[in-house]
C-alpha cells in the first residue's frame, strides 16, 4: 500500500504521471475515479485552500470527504506509545487510524510543528503515526513538508513555460520577512520539487541560520545528482535574483532558534529588505513569481509584484484542486 507523505517517496515517473493526470483533470472537472469512495480529512490546524480543494476534489470525482478537527468536533488524540492517558487526550492514534480505515478509503492529515523543539518536530510524529496504524493510504496535507503544494507549484510552472521539462531554469527560493517565525514546510517542499525537476536552484536567505534542515538539503543534493541542475546557497540578494526564471518566496523561522523565538525576533527584524519588490524582479530574466499563499502584501511581496502578469500564485492555488484529485485517484487505483 502506497501513501503520499512526501514527493521524495515517489519516483520521478510516478510524479510525472500525477502531474499529467492533474492537467487532464483541469480540462475535465468531473469524473468517477473516486465513485463510492470516502476520504477523512483530519485537520489539527486551520485551512482555506487545503480543505476547500480536497473536499471539492473528492466530490468532483464522485467521492465524499468527511472533515474532522480533533479537539473541536472530534476527540483529542494521543500519539505517544506507552503513555498513561490521564490528560486531555481521549483516545489513542492506534484506535483512531484503524477505526477511520474501516470507514474510509483514504485519510488526509494536516498537522503543523509545535515550534518548541525542532528535534522533536522533525520526526513528523502525527503523520507517521497515521501511516503506521492506518490500513488505507494516508495523504500529507501539510506537516513539516507540503507535497501537495509542491505538485501545484510544479504544474503552474509547466503551464507558464509551456513544457514539462524545466531543466535549465534558474530557480530562486527566497526567504522573506514575516513578523512571526513560520513553518519551514513549504520551503522544504519547494527545494525538493525544484531540484527534482532538474532546475538550477538557489536558496536565498539572510544568514546560515536560515538554511533549511540538512535532511532537505540532502534531498536536494540527491535530486541534483539524479536529475541534473544545481543547488547553491546565497546570502546576496542581487546576485541570486540576476537572470532568474522563477522566484518563489516564503518566510520561515531559523532552526537554531527553535523554541527561543524571542531571541530570533530582533534578528529577523533586520531583514525586512528581503521583500520581493519591483527592483529585485527587474534583475530576473522576466521571471515568474509565486507564493503558496496566504501572503501578507507589502511585507513578503509588494502589491506591484502580486498584481503583475508574471505572478502565478493564483494559478498555483487553483492547481491544488487538480493535483490533489490526481493524487487521490492514483491512491484509489492501488
Amino acid at each position: 500500500m502506497k501513501h503520499f507523505l512526501n514527493t521524495q517517496d515517489w519516483s520521478r515517473a510516478e510524479l510525472d504521471a500525477v502531474l499529467a493526470d492533474a492537467a487532464r483533470f483541469k480540462q475535465q472537472k468531473f469524473g468517477d475515479a473516486l465513485k463510492g469512495k470516502g476520504i477523512a480529512l483530519v485537520f489539527f490546524n486551520p485551512s482555506l485552500r487545503t480543505r476547500t480543494s480536497f473536499e471539492l476534489g473528492a466530490f468532483q470525482l464522485g467521492g465524499h470527504a468527511v472533515v474532522l478537527q480533533p479537539g473541536k468536533d472530534a476527540w483529542p488524540i494521543e500519539f505517544k506509545v506507552g503513555t498513561v492517558m490521564d490528560g486531555e487526550a481521549e483516545e489513542h492514534i492506534a484506535e483512531v487510524a484503524r477505526v477511520l480505515s474501516r470507514y474510509v478509503d483514504m485519510i488526509g492529515v494536516r498537522a503543523f510543528p509545535k515550534f518548541i523543539d525542532w528535534r522533536e518536530d522533525r520526526q513528523d510524529t502525527v503523520l507517521k503515526a497515521f501511516a503506521q496504524y492506518a490500513t488505507v493510504p494516508v495523504i500529507n496535507m501539510e506537516t513539516i513538508t507540503h507535497p501537495c503544494q509542491e505538485l501545484a507549484h510544479a504544474l503552474a510552472l509547466q503551464e507558464r513555460f509551456g513544457t514539462s521539462d524545466l531543466r535549465g531554469k534558474k530557480y530562486v527560493l527566497t526567504w522573506t520577512y514575516h513578523p512571526k517565525a513560520l513553518n519551514t514546510a513549504v520551503a522544504n517542499s519547494a527545494l525538493t520539487i525544484a531540484t527534482r525537476m532538474g532546475m538550477d536552484v538557489t536558496l536565498l536567505c539572510p544568514t546560515e541560520d536560515y538554511v533549511l534542515d540538512e535532511r532537505y538539503m540532502d534531498w536536494g543534493r540527491t535530486n541534483v545528482a539524479e536529475n541534473g541542475g544545481s543547488l547553491t546557497v546565497s546570502h546576496d540578494i542581487d546576485s541570486a535574483y540576476a537572470g532568474a526564471d522563477v522566484v518563489y518566496a516564503k518566510s520561515w523561522g531559523a532552526l537554531p532558534y527553535f523554541g527561543r523565538w524571542e531571541l530570533e525576533k530582533p534578528i529577523r527584524d533586520q531583514y525586512k529588505h528581503f521583500i520581493v519588490d519591483e527592483r529585485k524582479m527587474a534583475l530576473t530574466n522576466n521571471g515568474v513569481f509565486s507564493h503558496c499563499l496566504p501572503l501578507r502584501r507589502n511585507v513578503k511581496a509588494t502589491d506591484a509584484v502580486m498584481d503583475s502578469p508574471n505572478c502565478i500564485a493564483i494559478d498555483e492555488a487553483e492547481n491544488r484542486l487538480h493535483v490533489q484529485k490526481a493524487v487521490m485517484a492514483a491512491l484509489a487505483s492501488q
